[in-house]
């Protein structure tokens, strides 16, 4: 096997295990204008631009540190990019999509910005996509906090930025623990009702984009435990309103057992099951689990990823009752990848189109899993989201926890 790039000083290898490096009081980012956390065997960086993870770094099985997310070597750069993948941020106000980017609150309809599918009559696009063109992923936060553990940024939303109405105060909070990594978001709505539902857009490749076997997530297995359903999109991906089983040994079927996520890439179902034209997964499984469940129960987790390559494992805890999978179908070779990862290209043996391959991400080259609600369900009352998805003043807070959970099988 060869060996990732170097980590260039972000965490410390000592006797296999990460070690806390520099700043170990959260005395603020980095020369690339990072903010770096530490838990036991685990690191992290984020950034303001969209209170975003920008590297996420653990020992694989042989004790080789990965970077296990797609994104920039600096903060800068993230702003920069004209493609905006919405890397590792926090969509918002209303992650995922708006039918007609419109919506009715007490009889009142809004107009939000639209920024996807343009047409000819429609050049700004049909619907709107994780809360229009300058949604919080577009966006500084502002650093709240910043120890060696936690950093807490936060951003006001102003009453009609994007078509929304009412003023929302959010606040994002990243912790590191013992091979763990929590994020709990909390958006409060200061002056009139709005719609609030909130992600995390992280793109993980467990392999830290090294494996020399294969470039792409089909060698990741997937599993959705609590999800014999999905919610039903027509060809751009827009809820119709139906609710779908995902029947036993189907394309969609993640929930009866675990399986590799290129499992069913031969199946003539995985044709336009994300859309018209479109091969592969960007869907929106239901999370269905007995009232009384308690979501941080050691084994409940909502979704688990695991790559026998690197021997890494998570399995991702939340509140949230929906979970939306995509297998990077729209990935065409172009973005690069991070000093941190990918082929060690510096065997002589390897031709240019071999090094020019292992520093970009190709398609299906990594997994964007986001936790959620029901996605567009401002717009379908009949599914009963309303409370979770629309907050006032004097309400309850909106609030999203999820709690990512690593471990690595080591090879004997």
């Amino acid at each position: 096997m060869r060996l990732s790039h170097s980590l260039c000083g972000a965490a410390l290898l000592l006797n296999g295990a990460l070690a806390t490096p520099h700043n170990p009081h959260g005395e603020g980012p980095d020369k690339n204008g990072k903010y770096w956390i530490y838990g036991e065997g685990i690191a992290a960086a984020f950034i303001p631009y969209g209170a975003s993870i920008s590297n996420l770094i653990i020992d694989d099985k042989n004790d080789v540190p990965r970077d296990l997310i797609m994104g920039f070597d600096k903060a800068s750069d993230y702003a920069k990019d004209e493609s905006h993948p919405h890397l590792g941020g926090v969509p918002g106000r209303y992650a995922n999509r708006i039918k007609n980017s419109t919506f009715e609150i007490d009889g009142k309809t809004y107009r939000i910005t639209a920024n996807e599918n343009p047409t000819p009559k429609h050049p700004k696009g049909v619907n709107t996509l994780h809360g229009g063109v300058d949604g919080w992923d577009w966006r500084d936060f502002d650093v709240v906090s910043h120890t060696n553990e936690s950093i807490t940024f936060s951003i006001v939303d102003p009453d009609g930025k994007e078509g929304f109405p009412g003023e929302v105060i959010s606040y994002i909070t990243y912790t590191m623990g013992k091979m763990t990594w929590d994020a709990k978001m909390v958006a409060i709505a200061t002056t009139k009702k709005t719609p609030i539902m909130l992600s995390s857009h992280t793109y993980w490749n467990l392999d830290g984009f090294a494996n020399d076997e294969t470039d792409t997530i089909f060698n990741h297995t997937f599993h959705l435990p609590y999800s014999g359903q999905r919610v039903d999109v027509d060809n751009i991906l827009i809820p119709t309103g139906n609710i779908l089983p995902n029947p036993k040994g189907s394309v969609n079927d993640f929930w009866s057992a675990p399986k590799q996520i290129g499992h069913s890439f031969n199946d003539p179902e995985i044709h336009d099951n994300c859309g018209l034209g479109c091969t592969g997964y960007d869907n929106c499984w239901l999370v269905n689990r007995p009232a009384a469940h308690d979501w941080r129960a050691d084994g409940a987790y909502v979704a688990s990823l695991s790559s026998a390559w690197s021997g890494i494992k998570l399995e991702i805890y939340s509140d949230q009752d929906a979970f939306q999978m995509y297998s990077c179908n729209g990935q065409d070779g172009t973005f690069p990848l991070k000093s941190t990862q990918g082929i060690d290209d510096d065997d002589d043996d390897d031709d240019e189109e071999e090094e020019e391959s292992s520093r970009t991400v190709p398609q299906y080259g990594c997994v964007v899993l986001e936790v959620e609600d029901y996605i567009d369900g401002i717009n379908h009352p009949e599914w009963g989201r309303l409370e979770k998805q629309v907050f006032g003043p004097g309400s309850d807070p909106y609030v999203l926890q999820i709690s990512h959970r690593f471990s690595v099988d080591k090879d004997e």
